[in-house]
């Protein structure tokens, strides 16, 4: 007869994951036969730098790969870790005690309430925002508090409005810049002001810098590590996914105080046996052999960029070019919700695009597109997109 199986209450919790509903729709329409342009996932479209593969590829050959990869990663990878932030951003940081190889991440990010949210206890979420802030505190039993991202205020939370109780209560402050979705940036006088508000009501700040090599515009982002005071109350999460089209090799890191380090690798000690080895010295390739993947990495995105953008204002749209991210969060014309728009795009252009309700409520307004195919594509989108208006 079989059991009556019931999910947790914690599972109850979460709102479907975005993506997968998403990816839902788009089998459906290609199993239909349909000419699908997918701008819904943020899935880089060229492949991983080819020195990368090949040192993966040498390494897969060496049996002493093929282990447990327990602990801390490699100390040769945190090693490389702690040069590329020297080099890129002026911060130090000790191999030892402030570096955390993650399996992406993602990974990383959902993890941290799990080490420092009680049951019960808050974390402070912008919205909109990258699904694991909010999805990982409500799995530690915690209540996400939403920290609106309003166009007025650059899509920077206001830190003053958050309630004083609600701040002295809180054990994290989840923050993302170069910002998914918005796409915006953050200078030093914010993150000034986040470290002077974790030190006065003893907050744990967690900044996603996945986006931090995507960028247009000079001066480059900056890392919240740079800030006095920064590892004082938090730490860093990277991405190779973006950076090195690394997404499926599930590789990243966390970096910063050493107390926070510690508490998230208790936890992934006890859920996880670590990163493939080969794949490690795979990114230590990626982060120290200098080439100019990445210059042609952004020349493309900004030619994409501005192809889609000046083809969407032209059509009447008016949509602002992102300082960085490969992201597009594209004001909603009237006569539509979020939902609405990408329902319609998808149903008569067969265009997937992400609604922004799906990234929280305050993303209600705009979609994300995501420049995740090339201009050749990006222009038909376009011109689907005109059809519609006629």
């Amino acid at each position: 007869m079989g059991i009556k199986v019931e999910i947790a209450q914690r599972l109850k919790k979460l709102p479907p994951y975005l993506f997968i509903e998403i990816d839902k729709k788009k089998k459906e329409k290609k199993d239909a036969g349909k000419d699908i342009i997918d701008l819904g996932v943020g899935d880089p479209d060229t492949p991983t730098p080819d020195y990368i593969i090949k040192k993966l590829c040498q390494e897969v050959e060496n049996p002493n790969t093929h282990r447990y990869p327990l602990g801390k990663g490699l100390s040769s990878f945190r090693e490389a870790i702690a040069r590329w932030y020297k080099k890129r951003f002026d911060v130090t940081l000790d191999p030892d005690t402030e570096i955390l190889p993650l399996i992406g991440s993602k990974e990383g990010i959902a993890h941290m309430p799990l080490a420092f949210v009680n049951s019960q206890e808050t974390a402070l979420v912008p919205d909109p925002c990258y699904p694991p802030y909010k999805s990982g505190t409500i799995l530690a039993g915690g209540n996400p508090y939403y920290m609106p991202l309003l166009e007025q205020n650059d899509f920077l939370p206001d830190l003053d409005a958050i309630d004083s109780q609600v701040a002295k209560n809180a054990k994290i402050m989840f923050i993302n810049y170069p910002n998914n979705p918005t796409g915006a940036c953050a200078n030093k006088d914010f993150f000034e002001r986040v470290v002077s508000f974790a030190e006065s009501n003893n907050i744990i700040v967690a900044h996603d810098a996945a986006y931090s090599e995507l960028y247009y515009e000079e001066p480059k982002p900056m890392s919240f590590l740079e800030v006095e005071g920064a590892k004082g109350v938090g730490v860093e999460f990277h991405s190779l996914s973006k950076t090195f089209n690394m997404t499926g090799w599930r590789i990243g890191f966390a970096c910063g105080n050493k107390d926070v380090i510690a508490g998230l690798a208790k936890v992934k000690e006890n859920i996880d046996s670590g990163i493939f080895e080969a794949i490690q010295h795979a990114a230590i390739e990626a982060l120290e052999i200098e080439t100019d993947h990445i210059d042609e990495l952004l020349k493309m995105y900004k030619q994409r960029r501005d192809v889609f953008v000046d083809g969407l204002n032209s059509l009447g749209w008016k949509v602002a070019k992102p300082k960085a991210t490969f992201y597009v969060w594209t004001p909603v014309p009237p006569g539509y919700t979020s939902i609405e728009l990408s329902d319609s795009l998808l149903e008569k252009a067969d265009i997937v695009v992400t609604p922004g309700v799906g990234f929280g409520e305050n993303g209600e307004g705009y979609i994300r597109v995501a420049l995740t195919v090339d201009e050749m594509r990006l222009k038909e989108a376009v011109e689907r997109i005109k059809k519609l208006h006629e």
